[in-house]
């Protein structure tokens, strides 16, 4: 009974962006119902997992939904997910919407199934340019919206990906707020629209922020970027025994920091420190400093410090390390849970937390189709249409795992 409770969504995306977008309105209490194709979603066998088309990928991006399977290829696939769609409040997809229309999925189709649904797509670009129908990964996406050239300036030219799928992900959150806006929208209207999402502009919008810079003028005042973040300095410290992350930021950071270490006398006799506009001038040498200073201590002993003075800082953590955090131990984030196939995973929390109505999810990651006969069930369909329409091929969920993983 999450703060969503009551919404249902028609979940037709996959791999990442559609479903990570998902899985967090599902957390907050929405019922989703996940629609696969018979092959399943692929990001089912990305990574080691315990059975075939479960792998880890998929169950931290899918928990909180129900699974069906229909074929939309076939014309009575198509209109037993249209029928799903008259009772639903929101359709979720993360195709190009040439392919829904080939589908005949299109908004106007949907639409006239239910006027008030909220017909919600991520894809790569706007529909008003010439890109609309071009094909948009998490890369693509990064590389246009100069993430890797950010890297090159910082890392002796050559450009990089974030090794995350952080295009995925910051449409996926985007995704999520602009259904909610539209679902507020629809509240005092009474009437669905359609939702565009485009992966380029977000993801331009979300680094050009920092990155504008002088370029925000015209005539431009600079060639753009924020001298801070470009630092070549600008990364974890390393001290006598591993890596520290701090950030000594504003006036009475420094002031605690110089005291600490014993030279109270560095703000008002190096002009480089006296203030913010002075060390963002001076950026590259405040933090080539600083890296030479934060070879002097330990990471235990700069936390002790750093923590006595108040300056922020945090340990920088590997895969395994995250995992034991004292304070993700005490609120605790990690939990242990039984898969019903997969045996004892581990899951992350819902971050966001409600005094009234607390997002809590109950449901774990579906096997494939798990929940279609109680799905059509409830949409009215009989037995007879539920055994018609689950003659299209199953695919065999529970074996143990012999895909190649990606």
């Amino acid at each position: 009974m999450g703060p969503l409770s009551g919404l249902r969504i028609i979940d037709m995306s996959s791999v990442l962006m559609g479903p990570y977008a998902t899985q967090m309105l599902g957390d907050f209490g929405a019922d989703v119902i996940k629609v696969e194709a018979p092959e399943g979603d692929l990001v089912r066998q990305i990574g080691p997992g315990r059975h075939d088309g479960m792998g880890p990928l998929f169950l931290n991006a899918n928990r909180s939904k129900r699974s069906i399977t229909l074929d939309l290829k076939r014309p009575e696939c198509r209109d037993a997910l249209l029928r799903l769609c008259e009772d639903a409040d929101i359709l979720v997809y993360n195709v190009r919407p040439n392919a829904m229309a080939r589908l005949g999925l299109s908004y106007e189709d949907v639409s006239k199934a239910n006027p008030q649904i909220i017909y919600a797509g991520m894809f790569g670009y706007s529909q008003n340019g010439p890109y609309a129908d071009r094909p948009a990964y998490d890369d693509l996406i990064q590389g246009a919206s100069t993430i890797p050239y950010l890297f090159s300036l910082v890392n002796e030219g050559e450009p990089r990906y974030v090794p995350t799928a952080v295009a995925d992900r910051v449409v996926g959150l985007v995704a999520v707020s602009a259904i909610l806006a539209s679902v507020v929208e629809r509240n005092s209207s009474g009437q669905g629209q359609r939702l565009d999402v485009p992966m380029f502009e977000t993801m331009v919008s979300f680094v050009l922020g920092d990155h504008m810079g002088g370029l925000t003028f015209d005539p431009p005042l600079d060639s753009g970027g924020y001298a801070r973040q470009l630092s070549v300095d600008r990364r974890p410290y390393q001290t006598k025994d591993g890596h520290i992350c701090a950030l000594i930021y504003n006036d009475g950071h420094w002031r605690r920091f110089f005291s600490a270490i014993g030279r109270p006398e560095v703000p008002q006799t190096d002009p480089r420190y006296r203030d913010f506009t002075s060390r963002m001038a001076h950026i590259n040498e405040v933090y080539s400093e600083l890296a030479q200073i934060f070879l002097t201590r330990t990471t235990a002993e700069w936390m002790e410090l750093l923590g006595k003075a108040d300056v922020p800082a945090m340990p920088m953590y590997d895969f395994q390390g995250v995992l034991t955090d004292p304070h993700l131990v005490a609120t605790g984030f990690f939990q242990m849970v039984e898969h019903p196939s997969e045996g004892s995973i581990r899951q992350m929390d819902v971050p966001a937390q409600w005094s009234r109505t607390p997002a809590e999810p109950d449901r774990l990651a579906p096997r494939q189709g798990e929940h279609a006969a109680e799905i059509l069930r409830e949409a009215g369909f009989s037995e007879t249409e539920i055994a018609a329409l689950s003659a299209a091929e199953q695919p065999e969920v529970g074996k143990p795992s012999t895909a190649e993983k990606l």
